[in-house]
């Protein structure tokens, strides 16, 4: 319990938030996590919140969203009435990362109110979920998914509610899920309060908002644009080689930058695997994080990255969504992100809260176009460098050594060492007595060798000669997950749900796509007559297996069954992902289509 002086303490510290109308409690729990002045998401959505409006917001990843519809919805509900406890609040987010980050969030603030918060999420046990809920919880953390679940099943009673949130809108679409919210919003009592975050606002969000928004006022934080002869706090670079010398050019870019903590997002769970065990086996300290993991096994990943004991985290894109690290100091990307998006959302994990960050990408040639693509769509330029040599790599351990050594000198405690100094001191040179030492520093620095072999740079086709690259140029900002680019198709049919004339006919193998041809086809025994559309796959391929969707290619649905390109180095995750999976309510069987 704190005494009054510090309750005193605590609303001074917060009185800007105080200013935003909020419940003292509030005010003290924030000031007392130290926060001190709202971000502008907060400071623009909290008002209206509190108002009573619903909200139609449009921010990025890390500008303070939890905070600015967690506070307003503690304020609505209040403090727990005794020991009955229904569900007033709920909040839905895309990943099972995102609802325990979500709902650690809403605990620490409605600490002192007494709020008791449930995240539910698949993959976590469901009698332990249905114990939770029977005990009765204030505000629920659901991914779309397990909250319909629990509706069907009769067990998440929605009819108190009065506040819904929809966290990462734009990444719940991707994922398949428009149906599933409109089913949970349906479920809801429309006089409940509502507010969509979203780092876009395509049409289908809008399309949402419309139908399940009154008269929403709209949130918009731009994103930040650097003054005019201002440093970025994010140093953009890419690096143009062969795909064997990929893993070869990371270990030497890792070394020539020594990052304090790096993530490197792969396409499939299969690389994360492969890359991390490489990694490890050169000397670095590097963790997977993929779907394939157990829950339990993410958590003590993601413990031992967050405290520093790994300095690498190798993942996909779906198992890293929603994850708030504030101290990454590099974001590699290992191979091309083919959205623009998909490149902002991981750059977007650097460089935050003011500090330094670095974001690297290892590119092919065929990918350069890709580069051009982010470079418009984000308004900012990713510098092409050279791959570092043996003597940058020499240098650059020198420097570190020198480094060292300064510090050590600064340190003094030096005595101990003068007497060997002096006994050589007699017969050598002191500077070479000196050269020695550092030699021998340097030997031992981490306990690897410099790799003598050089990685040559991939030479760019030259502007006269470059041929239009098929599947490049065609990004739309927002775009639907069920519509992804296909790299050799896109120059006969844009949609994955309609395949192009003849093909079916034609030709069933795999397609070449963006793997290096290294494309599979699955057959998935759920058709047209279950009702299944290109959403419905794509969500469950990428919300279990943790692929990338915008790795998913060419769909193709019959009545009985539909056909799905996925990376061949990914097929055999999927599918095993894919076992007790349901779509539309029906068990999913999936196997490599016997043709390919």
């Amino acid at each position: 319990m704190t005494d009054a002086s510090t309750n005193a303490d605590d609303l001074d510290g917060g009185s800007a938030f105080r200013a935003l109308g909020l419940d003292p409690a509030l005010v003290q729990a924030v000031a007392a996590l130290g926060y001190e002045e709202p971000t502008d998401i907060q400071r623009e959505a909290i008002p209206p919140l509190l108002a009573g409006r619903d909200v139609l917001g449009q921010a990025a990843t890390g500008t303070g969203k939890t905070a600015a519809f967690a506070l307003p919805m503690l304020h609505r509900i209040g403090a727990s009435d005794g020991d009955t406890r229904i569900v007033r609040g709920l909040i839905l987010v895309p990943t099972r990362e995102l609802a325990m980050q979500v709902a650690e969030a809403v605990h620490k603030y409605g600490r002192r109110s007494d709020v008791r918060v449930l995240p539910i999420y698949g993959g976590q046990a469901m009698p332990q979920q249905l114990r939770a809920l029977k005990r009765g919880v204030d505000v629920v953390v659901a991914t779309p998914g397990r909250a319909l679940d629990h509706i069907r099943r009769r067990t998440l009673d929605l009819s108190a509610v009065q506040m819904v949130v929809l966290d990462e809108a734009d990444e719940m679409l991707d994922m398949g899920f428009a149906e599933d919210l409109d089913a949970i919003l349906e479920a809801v009592p429309e006089t409940r309060q509502t507010a969509l975050f979203s780092a876009t606002i395509p049409a289908a969000i809008r399309g949402i908002a419309n139908r399940h928004l009154h008269d929403p006022v709209p949130v918009t934080i731009a994103r930040e644009r650097q003054a005019a002869g201002e440093a970025p706090r994010v140093r953009e670079v890419a690096f143009i080689v062969q795909r064997r010398h990929k893993v070869a050019a990371l270990a030497r870019v890792l070394d020539m930058e020594a990052p304090t903590s790096a993530i490197v997002f792969c396409r499939t769970r299969t690389e994360v695997d492969e890359l991390t065990e490489t990694l490890a086996a050169r000397g670095y300290r590097a963790e997977a994080l993929h779907g394939g993991l157990s829950q339990e096994q993410r958590d003590r990943v993601m413990r031992r990255f967050r405290d520093g004991g790994s300095e690498i985290l190798v993942a996909t894109d779906v198992a890293a969504r929603g994850l708030d690290i504030e101290h990454v100091s590099h974001v590699v990307n290992f191979d091309v992100p083919s959205s623009p998006d998909a490149y902002v959302h991981r750059v977007g994990r650097t460089g935050r809260a003011g500090r330094e960050g670095v974001a690297i990408t290892l590119a092919e040639v065929r990918e350069h176009r890709l580069l051009r693509n982010i470079e418009h769509f984000s308004k900012r330029k990713i510098a092409i460098e050279s791959v570092p040599t043996v003597h940058d790599l020499r240098a650059r351990r020198l420097e570190l050594t020198r480094a060292s050594l300064e510090e050590t000198l600064i340190a003094g405690e030096l005595d101990p060492f003068r007497t060997i100094i002096e006994s050589l001191a007699s017969d050598y040179d002191v500077v070479d007595i000196a050269a020695a030492a550092v030699k021998l520093a340097d030997a031992a620095g981490d306990g690897a060798a410099v790799d003598d072999e050089e990685i040559p740079n991939a030479a760019l086709p030259r502007p006269d000669r470059q041929r239009p690259e098929r599947g490049a140029g065609k990004f739309r900002r927002g775009e639907r997950a069920e519509r992804p680019e296909r790299a050799e198709r896109s120059d006969r049919s844009d949609r994955a749900d309609r395949p192009a004339p003849g093909e079916r006919s034609g030709r069933r193998g795999p397609t070449r796509g963006r793997n290096d041809g290294d494309v599979a086809r699955l057959y998935v025994a759920l058709g047209r007559k279950a009702g299944v559309r290109p959403a419905d796959l794509v969500g469950a391929i990428a919300n279990e297996s943790g692929l990338d969707s915008r790795d998913i290619g060419a769909i193709e649905i019959a009545d009985r069954f539909s056909l799905v390109e996925v990376p061949d180095a990914a097929v055999d995750d999927v599918i095993q992902a894919l076992r007790g999976t349901t779509i539309r309510g029906k068990r999913v069987l999936a196997r490599r289509d016997r043709a390919t």
